[in-house]
């Protein structure tokens, strides 16, 4: 068995022996008992100037081989979201071309005739969020001119995510929670947006944990009144929406928003705490999945998946809790940094070639923070071939001091 040499929280080290490779198989037909994207991240040129503020600079290669691989497994893809680093390093310049290269790769994988997406359209595999982050928000003006302001950005990037062909998330903005000043005008750009989209979109509501900027998101502080103002909001259109990704880390809350959701509308789930017992459900109601922790796991969410499909549920749940230790560290406070913990399981597996984020993520999480990302994903069976990724975080331990 591969071993190493890991840090310990009380500045010392021991050798930690890694498990054999566990074998996760794709599936041979679509996904249908439950309906899941994984939110996917981004991966910067490695000569790229990947340092805070910096335009960024994608290898677009292994950033959409890293999608072909998501989809490879039968899971949709999330893009152009939080976990792609949006209003955390990834520009809209580069946001633009990541929704049109993601649309166009989802659109060859679709005439391609894959057997795990079957009959799937480019909706089926691949949304992108749509927000406001071209806006500058330190000069936007108040009142009806700054919301004004929101709705056209909105519209802007609309228009980006529809002419690319994959369905559009409409994310949370932090224009619109710095310019509106009640619930009705969270109503007003919403309700405007949904009157003039032509297909129905997915609603995000992504908490403070992972954005302190959307505080008083919906019109309140107080999550059961936003939640009332944001039910009000899909009642009224529930035709133009497809379902809600929800971030908010709160299993009870979900699971009484679902309940209330009118039946045609999905509840995906945000919460990547939560999610095993969430997507397994109870008697009534069971949450989909929009998940950055999905692509961290998705050779295990998978397998999860086609479970569930095959009628075996227990086995599927008890799944999808073998990841859940590993879920909660890398999202664990600060929170927003959850993606380099990400981005630190692809290098691992060998999925880009340098450990790099765009803005200097990479530098997010502490060296014992990474060196329990790469115990946990080990004990989940989450390293594909455990020899490259012992000698990864081998090299980087090095690096970083530790054993010299």
């Amino acid at each position: 068995m591969t071993s190493l040499i890991l840090p310990t929280d009380d500045g010392g080290t021991r050798e930690y022996r890694l498990q054999g490779a566990t074998s996760w198989a794709k599936p041979t037909a679509p996904l249908t008992a439950r309906r899941a994207y994984a939110a996917a991240h981004v991966i910067p040129e490695v000569a790229a100037d990947n340092t805070p503020g910096a335009p960024a600079q994608l290898d677009w290669e292994a950033t959409l081989a890293y999608r072909h691989e998501l989809w490879s497994y039968g899971l949709g893809v999330a893009d152009a979201m939080d976990t792609a680093q949006r209003g955390m390093g990834l520009d809209w310049a580069a946001t633009q071309q990541l929704i049109k290269r993601s649309g166009a790769e989802a659109a060859s994988v679709v005439a391609a005739g894959n057997a795990a997406i079957a009959g799937k359209s480019v909706r089926d595999l691949v949304s992108c969020g749509a927000g406001t982050d071209q806006l500058d928000i330190t000069a936007l003006p108040d009142g009806a001119a700054g919301i004004q302001a929101v709705i056209e950005a909105y519209r802007e990037q609309i228009a980006v995510v529809s002419e690319a062909g994959p369905k559009v998330i409409l994310m949370a903005s932090r224009a619109l929670a710095k310019v509106a000043t009640s619930a009705d005008d969270y109503l007003h750009v919403y309700s405007t947006l949904l009157q003039e989209v032509d297909q129905p979109v997915i609603l995000h509501w992504l908490g403070t944990m992972f954005d302190p900027a959307l505080a008083g998101y919906w019109g309140s502080e107080d999550v059961s009144v936003a939640t009332e103002t944001f039910l009000s909001l899909i009642r009224e259109h529930s035709d133009k929406v497809d379902g809600v990704k929800v971030s908010l880390l709160d299993a009870s809350h979900e699971v009484a928003l679902r309940a209330a959701l009118p039946a045609d509308v999905r509840l995906y789930t945000g919460d990547d705490f939560n999610y095993p017992e969430l997507i397994d459900g109870d008697d009534s109601h069971h949450s989909d999945a929009l998940l950055g922790i999905f692509a961290a796991i998705y050779p295990a969410a998978s397998v999860a998946l086609q479970k569930y499909d095959a009628g075996k549920g227990a086995e599927g749940r008890a799944i999808l809790d073998s990841t859940r230790e590993l879920g909660k560290h890398i999202f664990s406070a600060p929170t927003f940094y959850y993606k380099t913990g990400i981005a630190f399981m692809s290098w691992l597996n060998g999925k880009q070639p340098g450990f790099q984020m765009v803005g200097g993520l990479h530098s997010g999480r502490s060296v014992l923070h990474l060196a329990k990302t790469f115990e946990l994903a080990d004990q989940a069976g989450l390293l594909r071939d455990p020899s490259l990724a012992a000698f990864r975080m081998s090299d980087y331990l090095r690096i970083n001091g530790v054993g010299a």
